[in-house]
Order: C-alpha cells, then sequence, then structure tokens
C-alpha cells in the first residue's frame, strides 16, 4: 500500500502542475460549461481573475508539497487535505453549471485520489505508532 500512496502522489502532482503550468490558456474537452481557458472556466462558475490566482496557487503549492511529502512525511496529509476541499468545489461548481458528467470525471478522481492518500497516510501513522 505504501507503493500506491506514493504513485497517487506522484499522479496528482504531475496532474495538477501539468493543468496549471501547461494547459491554463488551453482548450480542453473537461473545462466548465464552453470556457476555453482556464480564466473563461472559473468566470463560468462565477469568480473573479483574483480567486482564479488563489486556488491555482494553493493547488500549485499543494502539488509541489505533495513531492516533498515523497521525502518528508508531514507535509502529505495538509497537502492531499487541501488538493480534497478545494476537488470538492470543483465538483460543485460543474454541478452548479449542470455540466455533462465527463467534465466532472478530472475533478472526481483527483479528489479521490487525494482522499485515498489522506486514508493510507493516516492508516501508515497508526501502524508506526
Amino acid at each position: 500500500m505504501r507503493y500506491l500512496k506514493h504513485i497517487l502522489m506522484l499522479f496528482v502532482s504531475f496532474v495538477v502542475l501539468n493543468v496549471w503550468l501547461f494547459r491554463f490558456n488551453k482548450a480542453t474537452t473537461y473545462r466548465g460549461g464552453n470556457a476555453t481557458n482556464m480564466l473563461e472556466e472559473f468566470m463560468v462558475y462565477g469568480f473573479d481573475k483574483t480567486f482564479l490566482y488563489f486556488i491555482g496557487g494553493l493547488k500549485i503549492a499543494a502539488a509541489l508539497g505533495l513531492l516533498l511529502g515523497l521525502f518528508y512525511k508531514k507535509f502529505v496529509i495538509p497537502c492531499a487535505s487541501i488538493i480534497t476541499l478545494i476537488m470538492i468545489g470543483a465538483v460543485a461548481m460543474h454541478f452548479k453549471v449542470s455540466d455533462e458528467a465527463h467534465k466532472f470525471f478530472p475533478a472526481g478522481l483527483m479528489l479521490i485520489c487525494g482522499l485515498t492518500i489522506i486514508l493510507l497516510s493516516k492508516r501508515e501513522n497508526k501502524t508506526t505508532l
């Protein structure tokens, strides 16, 4: 199970960093509403540019924290929790704008990965005490 946690941490970090650093201004089939980039997507949800950069900064910091968590365990649960909470919000926003089911997939998958990382970390912490 330890390797599963590490694989999930790498996967979540890669996806978050890819989306926020390389796919920020690119259209995907997963964008909310009819948005063609990240700013338009946040506007579809009713958010402004400041909130976009706040969430982006949090997600990038959490993704980097998960990578650090491979070496320093104390980063894992806080960073996975940030990702999980943001993904709960992302799923809620897709519901709010009545997106098609496939648009929920990335946020839902990241939510499940974040929860799994937290649960595996807590389980690991209990066995080492």
